[in-house]
């Protein structure tokens, strides 16, 4: 009898970031489909590159199928987000509606692309999106994000409810401030840029893309397999922090 086969991922957007650390580390697993325009970053031999937008139902669906070549696919990692800023009072409603759906969409077709390829293979899965403490707690100037972020948590509970009798458990992870590119450009601009962020941390520190990996690696896993429709904060206690004046 042949034996079972390895488990296999589709984790988007991770030619960069935080989602290349999560594939990478996911590779120690089992294969894991990259599906991101951008060129892929260097990875292990065992991460494969497929160009195209996690918003696109084909490109999904086509990310779901090559991994299958290599594995069971098992888990899908909805990291891919679009970071644009908007306000109510410098923006039109529909040009801030346009980022909230382009946001919440990217996690919407994966989950969809993962559900259905799941039950179509008579198996269970496992979903986790990458969401924010913006979600909770937004940062002035964050409006379309913190709001597709916030619908983003809804749509892992949702999900959750609807498809666990089929054995697919759908969670999220709501990071806190991550050692990114995007952050080291912040860090190259502000000299106390590290002294802020260790105070809206309780652990003192922002978080590694390898602490947010070890998070979905364990949502992923059999490890987990009693945990669906939880939020669970990757943030160093950062949404938990409450700021007392009389401290300052």
């Amino acid at each position: 009898m042949a034996g079972a086969r390895s488990p296999s991922f589709v984790v988007t957007g991770a030619s960069g970031g935080v989602g290349a650390v999560i594939a990478e580390h996911l590779s120690s697993i089992g294969h894991v489909v990259n599906l991101d325009p951008a060129p892929a970053a260097e990875a292990s031999s065992r991460v494969h590159h497929l160009p195209g937008d996690a918003g696109d139902a084909a490109a999904a669906a086509a990310a779901a199928d090559l991994a299958e070549t290599h594995g069971e696919l098992s888990g899908w990692v909805n990291n891919a987000a679009v970071f644009r800023d908007a306000g109510l009072a410098t923006a039109s409603a529909d040009e801030i509606g346009a980022l909230v759906t382009l946001n919440l969409s990217l996690a919407l077709v994966g989950c969809h692309t993962a559900v259905q390829h799941f039950l179509t293979h008579e198996r269970p899965g496992s979903i986790v999106n990458v969401s924010s403490h913006q979600a909770q707690r937004p940062v002035r100037g964050a409006l379309p994000y913190a709001t597709a972020k916030a619908a983003v948590e809804g749509l892992t509970r949702a999900a959750a409810v609807d498809h666990g009798p089929h054995g697919i458990r759908v969670n999220a992870v709501a990071l806190g401030s991550i050692t990114t590119e995007r952050y080291e450009e912040y860090r190259r601009a502000h000299s106390d840029a590290d002294e802020q962020m260790a105070a809206l941390h309780p652990l003192g520190r922002i978080g590694r893309p390898l602490d947010v990996a070890r998070a979905v690696a364990f949502l992923l896993s059999s490890e987990s397999d009693f945990i669906t429709g939880a939020v669970i904060p990757v943030d160093g206690g950062r949404a938990a922090l409450g700021f007392d004046p009389e401290s300052t």
